[in-house]
């Protein structure tokens, strides 16, 4: 007896410190968030609107929350271990989702709390969906703070691709790659260098849409808002026709180009750009996503052309900016585009399963592992063929361990079983088919607008009940976190010493 409780006194003192430690932290990133408030304070005072008082109390209100709790956590950090890592991965999403839903909820927008939380949910995890329309006569401080929202929470999907998902076995193919055996040297001496040109190449990425942006036609605010959801693959919009609202071909080219790039992995860009190393074009992946982006315009260019009748560079334009969007999981348009045929809508439909790269702001399942399954198939064939044959399942060149395809199978089955699970709970709450299923899949792949009348690109998803709308969010939530990294937190296991 003596024995047991002290086996459980010492495991709850270690949870303790474990759990102690990841509120400090994410305490600390309250604070800067508080921080980050006062930029639509400032936007709304420049432009003499009331909401800057909404944001000026949310920021000393979530920074007086934070600094509280930062003072009653602060002491010996616990030492970095897995348990800690999916603590402090979960508590900074949810985090940042409550904190950034307070000035929706003060603000003149008028919307509840749970409008008000899967607004928040749907920026930080860069999905895109949105309960607020009116958007072209909306206060300006809230249409920074939903930018500025994506373009933080892209920042940490990027980090969680590159630094986390790896270290917990979950994914982040990139940046395995970078540190993998076939390369003589490690790409960067200190992790600083590592960081430090991964926030150049984010804001230079920012900047230079944001300059194009403006040169063909937007507003130098419209312009500012665009550029941080599009280098965040997130399709928030300063209007309520999304980019249909801007009558320019360049624009639509300029967002094309800058969602493709942005949905490439940033470990590749980090190396191309800061060390020239031209090797690290070659991750298969990029290849897989090129051909895939390019048969996806491809063929909805033709069928444009001769099912609609559209001329060929309207019907390049539209496929090459719409089906980008969709393979990015951006979620801009620029029409609906689910009203262009049936062969649109089932394509667009499967389009948003697969995502970018790994390591990039995109969701979806990733390409690296479309590859992977890819080899794993053909391995399987080839075994068919010659059964007493040797065959090894690579990635490119580099021969994967069975641990790599187990963690990508993981993840497709928990992908697969959270879609079905979303869509019979959406249907459970009212909803037909069409919008519960491609509500559901749109929600744990982070795209934006699902299909159909109600919540498809012309669509809204106000029009939803607060039980789809909670759904959603949680939806939403998991898949940012690659599913895994939330249900992990459900095992008795995991809270056991």
């Amino acid at each position: 007896m003596a024995g047991a409780a002290a086996r459980w006194t010492t495991g709850y003192g270690v949870n303790g410190q474990t759990f102690r430690s990841a509120i400090f932290i994410a305490a600390i990133f309250g604070l800067y968030l508080a921080t980050a408030m006062l930029i639509p304070a400032m936007v709304d005072l420049y432009y003499v609107n009331e909401d800057w008082k909404a944001f000026s109390f949310s920021a000393f209100f979530i920074g007086g929350i934070s600094m509280a709790a930062a003072l009653s956590t602060r002491g010996n950090p616990a030492p970095f271990s897995k348990r800690l890592g999916f603590l402090v991965v979960n508590l900074l999403w949810v985090t940042l989702a409550i904190a950034g839903a307070v000035p929706f909820y003060l603000s003149s927008v008028d919307i509840g709390i749970v409008d008000s939380l899967f607004e928040s949910v749907s920026a930080v995890t860069t999905t895109g969906s949105t309960v607020i329309s009116g958007l072209d006569h909306i206060a300006p401080g809230i249409l920074m703070w939903r930018s500025l929202l994506q373009w933080i929470g892209g920042i940490g999907i990027v980090a969680l691709g590159l630094l986390m998902l790896p270290f917990l076995r979950i994914g982040g193919f990139s940046y395995f790659k970078m540190e993998s055996s076939d390369t003589s040297e490690k790409p960067f001496a200190r992790f600083t260098v590592f960081v430090q040109a991964f926030f150049a190449i984010y804001f230079g990425l920012t900047a230079v849409c944001a300059v194009l942006y403006g040169t063909f036609g937007m507003g130098t605010f419209d312009a500012i808002n665009h550029a941080m959801t599009t280098v965040a693959t997130a399709g928030f919009s300063t209007r309520d026709a999304s980019f249909g609202a801007f009558d320019s071909l360049p624009l639509l080219w300029t967002a094309t180009v800058f969602m493709a790039v942005s949905g490439l992995p940033y470990s590749v860009l980090i190396l191309f750009a800061a060390r020239g190393r031209l090797d690290a074009l070659k991750d298969p992946q990029i290849l897989a996503y090129g051909v895939i982006m390019a048969s996806a315009v491809l063929s909805a260019t033709v069928y444009l052309r001769l099912a609609n009748g559209e001329t060929f560079s309207e019907a390049i334009t539209l496929a090459a900016f719409n089906m980008v969007s969709v393979v990015t999981t951006t979620g801009y348009a620029s029409g609906d585009y689910s009203q262009w045929g049936p062969f649109i809508f089932v394509l667009v439909f499967f389009l948003t399963f697969l995502g970018g790269c790994s390591g990039s702001t995109s969701g979806g399942i990733k390409i690296y592992r479309v590859v992977i399954v890819q080899s794993v198939i053909r391995a399987g064939i080839r075994r068919l063929i010659y059964p007493h044959g040797v065959q090894n399942i690579r990635y490119g060149s580099m021969p994967l361990d069975a641990e790599m395809v187990r963690a990508v199978f993981l993840f497709l089955s928990s992908f697969l079983a959270l879609w079905a699970i979303g869509s019979i709970a959406l249907a459970a709450t009212g909803l037909d088919f069409v919008t519960a299923t491609s509500g559901s899949l749109t929600a744990v792949a982070n795209l934006g607008p699902g299909l159909g009348d109600l919540i498809g690109p012309a669509g809204n998803f106000a029009i939803l009940n607060n039980p789809a709308k909670i759904i959603l969010s949680v939806l939403m939530l998991m898949g940012r976190l690659e599913i895994l990294v939330m249900l992990v937190l459900f095992s008795p296991l995991f809270w056991r010493a």
